[in-house]
């Protein structure tokens, strides 16, 4: 439960969670390669802030 709570935090302020998306890429996509963490962040980051002409995708 607690774990929960903290993972909609993180979302609802932008911080994904690498976990997840490791558990999601090995069991979903696993001839595929995982992204480092640092990787995954940057990548994160540039899709919230529209970096690559795709606009900002935030709320304010």
């Amino acid at each position: 439960m607690i774990g929960r709570l903290k993972e909609t935090g993180r979302l609802m302020i932008g911080i994904p969670c690498y976990d997840t998306y490791v558990a999601h890429r090995l069991e979903n996509h696993p001839d595929q390669p995982v992204m480092t963490y640092e990787e995954f962040f940057r990548e994160r980051q540039d899709k919230r802030y529209g970096v690559g002409g795709g606009g900002m995708n935030r709320c304010c």
